[in-house]
């Protein structure tokens, strides 16, 4: 072999070895991955980072206090009303029956409590009702003629007996209605009626 081809031939090996080094056949050798690879790149991009622990949800707001839509309620009902005892088992909110809707505070119609209710006539399409409540206005100490007696029903799931306020007449549309929560008594409907037209 003549010394010029010897020359080229080590050209050539020096030239393949630069660019084994260099990276561009790096690829061909085992266990070694080539740059920008899906190997590399997933060993070098790492967990992704951590939420930032410092940033707190707002707590949710409490339901039992909601704006009501504007002119949602139409008011509290101002006329004449004669109690009816008339609650039926067909599952639509009936006068005698107790139940659970939106009630708006007197003070700020945009503002209420869900709470139970005793229906005790109707309106056109609206239902006339009484709020309930379970605080204790009558008893030894004190005696409020806002508020009668009705004892214990299923409305309250703790068992407490509870009182009707006589003094507002509520007006709920159907659809509001909640859920039932039970018939109130003839016993116990009646001593609601007597007193609420009596001062009326």
């Amino acid at each position: 072999m003549s010394s010029s081809s010897r020359s080229f031939l080590s050209l050539a090996r020096s030239a393949l070895r630069l660019l084994i080094r260099s990276g561009t056949g790096s690829a061909a050798r085992p266990g070694r991955s080539a740059p920008g690879s899906p190997t590399t790149r997933n060993k070098t991009a790492g967990p992704k980072p951590a939420a930032n622990s410092s940033v707190r949800k707002s707590a949710p707001t409490s339901t039992a206090r909601k704006p009501a839509a504007p002119g949602a309620y139409p008011g509290d009902y101002r006329g004449k009303v004669a109690p009816v005892y008339a609650p039926s088992p067909d599952g639509s909110p009936d006068p005698g029956e107790v139940v659970w809707a939106w009630v708006p505070y007197e003070d700020d119609y945009s503002q209420g409590k869900d709470r139970p209710v005793l229906l005790i006539g109707r309106s056109g399409p609206r239902l006339l009702a009484l709020m309930m409540t379970t605080r204790d206005r009558n008893n030894g100490r004190e005696s409020d003629p806002d508020y009668v007696d009705v004892g214990t029903g299923p409305w309250d799931s703790r068992g407490r007996p509870s009182e009707v306020k006589l003094d507002r007449v509520l007006q709920l549309d159907p659809a509001a209605v909640r859920r039932q929560g039970a018939v109130m008594s003839a016993a116990a409907f009646q001593r609601v009626a007597s007193r609420f037209s009596a001062r009326n």
